[in-house]
């Protein structure tokens, strides 16, 4: 990550999560975004890591690729204990996938919780970072589509 700070220090305690450098630059950097990435990166509860609507602690369900490769679709499972819904995320245009775990070869299979993401202007639209536990995916394309959808969590609703 360029901005995102994974292991930020606050006085003594130290692998705190710190988006804020991210955020100061974001009103700048959103103007060279495409209009969804745009949308997803300033939505108010992206990087609220308290809140419902934020990446943080979702885990990778499935990633297909569509139109012989020039789309993917990301499926990011809720956490029962943050989140209500679901969140799929449609990169359109893709240039480029990097998937880097420790453990060889590196697969979508190998990526665990997500921790936090940046997405970032480039030459081809964008790029989204996602850093995982213990991976990360980098994906350049066009634009991001972020869409949040309910999902069924009986064991936070007593359902």
């Amino acid at each position: 990550m360029k901005y995102v700070d994974l292991d930020a220090r606050v006085g003594e305690l130290t692998g705190v999560l710190d988006p804020g450098p991210y955020l100061e630059l974001l009103p700048a950097l959103s103007t060279s975004l495409p209009p969804g990435a745009r949308a997803f990166a300033t939505d108010p509860s992206h990087y609220d890591l308290t809140g419902r609507r934020c990446v943080k602690d979702l885990a990778l369900h499935q990633a297909t690729f569509l139109h012989e490769g020039q789309a993917l679709d990301l499926r990011l499972r809720h956490n029962c204990w943050k989140h209500e819904e679901d969140l799929i995320i449609r990169y359109a245009g893709v240039a480029t996938v990097q998937i880097s775990t420790p453990n060889e070869p590196s697969t979508w299979d190998n990526l665990g919780t997500l921790i936090l993401d940046e997405i970032l202007p480039h030459d081809q639209g964008c790029t989204h970072e996602m850093a995982f536990r213990p991976g990360s995916v980098i994906v350049t394309c066009n634009d991001i589509t972020a869409t949040w959808v309910t999902a069924h969590c009986p064991e936070a609703h007593g359902d």
